[in-house]
C-alpha cells in the first residue's frame, strides 16, 4: 500500500483523501502555508470533519456499512507547515492541489521538490495548466505529471493522466496502475489544454446554453434531452465508438448541413472524418472506422452494447414492459 499525500486541504485533497483512504491507503493532507496555531487548527477540524461527513453521506446512500466509516476515516492525517516535511518524506505518490495561479504552483513545487524524496511521484491536479510547463518548477522533473480528477473525486471514476515531455514512461505507468488499483479509470493524454473531458464537455455546456439563448427549447428541456438522449447513449458508447456504431459518413452530412443551416462553422467536419470518408473507414458496415472491427464478431458486439442499454434503461426507471 502505497503512502499517499495530498498537499492542500481544500476540496480537490480532501476528495483524493476519501479515495485512497476507502481503498486502504494511509493518506495524509499536507498544508504548506504557515498559519498561526489557532487557523492550522482550525482548518485540520473542518477538513477532517468534511471528510468524515462524505464518508457517513456515502455509507448513508448505500456505498459502504456505516461501520467502516471510523476505519477509514483513522487512516487520513493532518499535517500543519511544521509537520509537512516529515510527512511528505515518507510519501510514495503526491498530489498538489494548491490555488491555480503560477505563483503558488511555483512554490509549492520547490518544497515538494527538496521535501519528497527522489523517487516520489509528484502529480498535479490542476485542470488548466498543463505538464510541459509546471515539470520546469519539479526537480528531477522525470518524476512529474498531471493527473486530472473529475469532481466529486471520491465518485468519478474517470483520471485524466497527462505526462510531460520529461515524464518517465515508468512514472506514468505506476501512476496509472495505482488508479487502477483503487478502482479509478485512468486515461492518458498528452499535455493539451483542455485534457480530454473539458475540452469535450466545454463545447456541449456552451451549445446548451446557445439553445436556450436562442429559445429553441427551455433549459429542462434541453436537460431531459441530455439525461433521456446524449447521456444515455454516451454511458454505454464512447463518442468515437457512436461514430463508428451509427456511421462516420451520417457525421459527414450532418456537419454539411448543420454548416449551412445554422451558418457557423461550429460544425464544420475536422480533416480526420474527411480523410475516413475518403478512405472507406466509416464504421461498423466497413469493419473499419476510429477502432477496428476487424476481428471481433459484430452481430455478438451489437448484442453486448443494446443489452447493456437495457440494463441501464431498468436502473433509470424507463424501461416498461410490452402490451400483449
Amino acid at each position: 500500500m502505497e503512502t499517499i499525500a495530498a498537499v492542500g486541504a481544500g476540496r480537490m485533497g480532501r476528495g483524493i483523501a476519501v479515495v485512497f483512504a476507502y481503498a486502504g491507503h494511509p493518506v495524509t493532507l499536507v498544508d504548506l502555508k504557515d498559519r498561526p496555531s489557532d487557523d492550522a487548527a482550525r482548518l485540520k477540524a473542518e477538513a477532517l470533519g468534511e471528510i468524515e461527513a462524505t464518508l457517513k453521506m456515502l455509507a448513508g446512500i448505500g456505498l459502504m456499512a456505516e461501520s467502516a466509516v471510523a476505519p477509514i476515516l483513522a487512516r487520513v492525517s493532518f499535517a500543519a507547515c511544521e509537520a509537512a516535511p516529515a510527512a511528505l518524506a515518507s510519501a510514495d505518490i503526491v498530489f498538489e492541489g494548491v490555488p491555480e495561479t503560477l505563483e503558488a504552483k511555483r512554490a509549492c513545487f520547490a518544497a515538494l521538490s527538496t521535501m519528497t524524496r527522489p523517487d516520489a511521484i509528484i502529480a498535479s491536479t490542476t485542470s488548466t495548466m498543463l505538464s510541459d510547463e509546471l515539470q520546469a518548477f519539479v526537480s528531477p522533473p522525470q518524476r512529474f505529471l498531471n493527473a486530472h480528477w473529475l469532481n466529486p473525486a471520491f465518485l468519478v471514476p474517470l483520471v485524466e493522466v497527462s505526462p510531460g515531455r520529461d515524464t518517465d514512461p515508468a512514472v506514468t505507468g505506476r501512476l496509472v496502475a495505482l488508479l487502477e488499483g483503487i478502482g479509478k479509470v485512468p486515461v492518458v493524454c498528452k499535455a493539451s489544454p483542455g485534457f480530454i473531458v473539458p475540452r469535450l464537455q466545454a463545447l456541449a455546456m456552451n451549445e446548451a446554453a446557445r439553445l436556450v439563448e436562442e429559445g429553441v427549447a427551455s433549459a429542462e428541456e434541453i436537460d431531459k434531452a441530455t439525461r433521456f438522449g446524449l447521456g444515455f447513449r454516451f454511458a454505454i458508447l464512447g463518442v468515437l465508438e457512436f461514430i463508428d456504431w451509427g456511421g462516420g459518413d451520417i457525421l459527414f452530412h450532418a456537419d454539411r448541413y448543420m454548416s449551412q443551416a445554422l451558418a457557423t462553422d461550429r460544425y464544420a467536419a475536422p480533416k480526420i472524418i474527411e480523410d475516413n470518408m475518403a478512405a472507406g473507414r466509416i464504421g461498423l458496415r466497413t469493419r473499419q472506422g476510429f477502432l477496428d472491427y476487424s476481428q471481433i464478431d459484430i452481430p455478438t458486439y451489437q448484442r453486448e452494447r443494446l443489452a447493456a442499454f437495457v440494463g441501464l434503461l431498468k436502473h433509470m426507471g424507463a424501461a416498461r414492459p410490452p402490451v400483449v
